[in-house]
């Protein structure tokens, strides 16, 4: 195979210089190479040299160029290890990590291990975005996680594996322990870099104490040689191991004829150390050993605190996944019990959970009642009670009595699943911010040569050499640009962690930049400021019969009813509730049933009244907001429920922290003007509009932008989706498949909404 490429990698065309592609020596014996650039380039085994064509026939030669680094060998690509990547399109092994969004579309979470630079990204994103099929593919280098979309008529999640594995790489379902692995071996070479150099910045600077004295108080020539010796000899593994990923970042952007903050610290680098070589060769003149020793340190030191900072992000998803227990407590039609794994759980199946366990799942309560602990979930601080019927999220703990789920969910459809997505996207992009100080560190960094060649020149023509190298080492150092591109990453990167351990999820780079310059805050109602779904605030009995009583008997009617008004009476009870038969529902007035003996109606009014042939009046209530249902037998009317959209916890309080921190707040929603008007009055907004198309609230955000306007718009993710991707920047209430639908900027997790300021 020949191909052109041109290469910047120094490896000579026979086996002396290693394998081209993975480095390491080859066999006097081998056969294996490739032609690139009319050149025979040795390899040293069958996987690299068909890693190698591989990447030369798909065009990918640019790889070669901007490595940092060697390969790993690929000696494991043999044929019966890609045929066994056939067993990932088993639809049992998919359920944990691949998501279906449509009848055709997939989306799978991966990680792939021979990451070792930013070119084995790129080689991978362009190689596998380029397969017939592939609808996206992306790679974070910092976690060397990978999703990938694909449409299943085209091409299969086993091709897809292969493709990556054809180039070097192995990619595996996502699993927590091998992403530890691949952060334990970063870190530990980190460490290990940074302990070379703070060990021999020591000694170094121990000894330059000693010359600094003796310059002043006098010193025997001999000592003095042999102490810069001594310091040479110590700054050599410094110079050669921990500061060569400066010098290979360096090399990398002169290449690409970009400059990174990494050219002028190397310049410094080298240039302090061959300077002080070269005098100490000569016998005289200044020596930097104890400033490039130091310099490497402190360099090092603040890129490990990146890059830990960075993996404890990271950590937040991992959390995540590992909340998941690895075994599930399964129920038969005859109740006998059965631990299984969580793989094998599907839709419909019936778990038993027990107190302190962690439901495997998503599903609703089916028999018994407790409270769980969400707390990593949603930030909430205390256990949330769950009854028959309530939603059940896996990953929160079961805390008090045993409860029988119905699974709903399982694997990547679970909201889990859709928190752990949304956090690799937002830990995937590069926020504007960040983007921005990497083009300013770039002409930082020209400006930098620019005045330190100056410096130079004029120290040069008014003093001697050693004064103008002295004064413009000094300029390079001083200004290296290492906090404007480290800085704003870790910022922002450890804020993104934060705000997820308190409940609010960062889904795109940008939110937290412009967050900053929100000037008008603009609140849906339904779902947003309440929660959208009715819920009985008060009961009022005109009989004899208890509240309590009337509450099991309109439960018993509206079981398993899909209107929210029926729902919210469902879910009024807080006994035993009795069985109803002989049910019928009259669509737009109210459900008729038999209950313990006696006919009974709940619904509109006149609806009950037909019952009992008596008259009952419309109750009109104050409360502008309410609904009013009527519950009565043949006797005639028995009680009265109130209905009521009630606003979440902490609404008022945080609409009041942010009108004092100056924003500008509306209230747009397409509920009743009267409903709309009375949410505003209660959580103190100005100025609230009722009856919107989602067009209208589309117009209204369109016209502030128009003033000039920076708008953060607060919905619930569905209704207000046009609204929300026009916003500069959105933040959706997380919940249920609201979440998994989301697409705005940032998710709040919990129910309070005091978690926005």
């Amino acid at each position: 195979m020949s191909v052109t490429a041109q290469s910047t990698v120094p490896v000579a065309g026979d086996s002396k210089a290693g394998c081209f592609h993975c480095g390491l020596p080859v066999p006097s014996d081998a056969r294996y190479a490739v032609v690139i650039d009319g050149q025979r380039q040795p390899m040293c085994c069958h996987g690299c040299q068909a890693v190698a064509e591989a990447i030369v026939a798909a065009g990918l030669t640019g790889f070669y160029q901007h490595r940092t680094a060697r390969s790993q060998r690929a000696e494991y690509l043999i044929p019966e290890q890609l045929r066994g990547l056939e067993l990932y399109d088993r639809a049992d092994l998919q359920k944990s990590f691949v998501r279906v969004e449509s009848e055709q579309v997939r989306e799978a979470a991966l990680i792939l291990e021979g990451i070792v630079c930013a070119a084995c990204v790129w080689l991978n994103e362009r190689h596998v975005n380029a397969l017939p099929g592939v609808l996206e593919f992306r790679v974070n280098y910092s976690t060397h996680r990978a999703r990938v979309r694909w449409d299943e008529r085209q091409i299969k999640l086993s091709a897809i594996l292969a493709a990556i594995a054809t180039i070097g790489y192995i990619a595996h379902p996502f699993d927590p322990s091998r992403q530890e692995a691949l952060q334990k071996q970063e870190r530990t070479l980190a460490l290990r870099r940074l302990a070379v150099a703070g060990l021999f910045a020591m000694q170094v600077m121990m000894l330059a104490v000693g010359l600094y004295v003796g310059e002043y108080q006098g010193m025997d020539e001999w000592i003095r040689e042999f102490l810069r010796w001594v310091c040479l000899i110590l700054t050599v593994p410094v110079v050669a191991y921990s500061a060569q990923p400066f010098f290979t970042a360096a090399w990398r952007d002169l290449r690409r004829r970009q400059l990174g903050m990494d050219v002028p610290v190397s310049l410094a680098i080298l240039a302090a150390f061959i300077a002080s070589v070269w005098h100490t060769g000569q016998g005289h003149g200044e020596i930097y050993y104890d400033s490039v020793t130091m310099f490497v340190f402190f360099l090092l030191t603040g890129r490990f605190l990146e890059m830990t900072a960075r993996h404890r992000a990271g950590q937040v998803s991992e959390a995540l996944v590992r909340m998941l227990p690895a075994t599930a407590t399964r129920l038969d039609t005859a109740g006998c019990e059965t631990v299984v794994p969580i793989a094998e759980l599907a839709a419909g199946d019936r778990v038993l959970v027990r107190p302190g366990e962690t439901i495997p799942a998503d599903g609703r309560v089916e028999e018994g009642a407790s409270s769980v602990d969400e707390s990593l979930l949603s930030g909430e601080s205390l256990p949330l009670p769950r009854q028959i019927g309530e939603a059940l999220i896996g990953g929160s703990v079961n805390m008090e009595s045993p409860l029988v789920m119905r699974i709903e969910k399982v694997g990547a459809e679970t909201v889990l699943s859709a928190i752990v997505r949304l956090l690799d996207r937002a830990q995937g992009e590069k926020p504007r911010l960040a983007l921005l100080a990497d083009r300013i560190a770039g002409w930082f960094v020209a400006a930098l040569l620019a005045v330190a060649a100056l410096v130079f020149s004029v120290w040069w023509s008014l003093s001697d050499f050693d004064t103008a190298f002295r004064v413009t080492l000094s300029v390079l150092v001083v200004t290296c640009p290492c906090a404007l591109s480290l800085a704003t990453p870790t910022a922002i990167v450890a804020a993104t962690g934060v705000l997820t351990r308190l409940g609010v999820l960062t889904t795109r780079g940008h939110a937290l930049e412009t967050l900053a310059c929100v000037t008008h805050v603009i609140f849906d109602k339904t779902g947003t400021l309440t929660y959208g779904r009715p819920q009985v605030v008060a009961v009022e009995s005109v009989s004899d019969w208890e509240p309590e009583h009337c509450r099991r008997l309109v439960a018993a009617l509206e079981r398993g009813s899909e209107h929210p008004a029926g729902r919210a009476l469902a879910e009024a009870a807080h006994l035993v509730i009795p069985e109803a038969t002989e049910l019928r529902n009259t669509p737009g007035s109210g459900v008729e049933g038999w209950v313990e003996g006696r006919c009974y109606r709940v619904g509109r009014p006149e609806f009950v009244a037909g019952l009992s042939h008596e008259e009952v009046a419309e109750r009109h209530d104050l409360d502008v907001a309410s609904t009013w249902v009527a519950l009565g037998d043949e006797t005639g009317l028995l009680a009265w429920f109130q209905l009521n959209d009630v606003l979440r916890p902490g609404a008022a309080e945080a609409v009041t922290a942010l009108q004092n921190r100056g924003l500008t707040l509306e209230l747009l929603s397409g509920d009743r003007p009267d409903a709309v008007a009375h949410i505003a009055q209660e959580v103190a907004i100005a100025s609230a509009q009722g009856g919107l198309s989602p067009q209208d609230k589309l117009n209204r955000l369109r016209e502030l932008q128009r003033q000039g306007a920076v708008v953060a718009m607060v919905g619930d993710g569905i209704n207000d989706a046009p609204v929300l991707a026009a916003a500069q920047v959105s933040l959706a209430m997380g919940s249920g498949t609201q979440l998994a639908q989301a697409t705005a900027d940032m998710i709040l997790l919990s129910e309070k909404l005091e978690h926005l300021v």
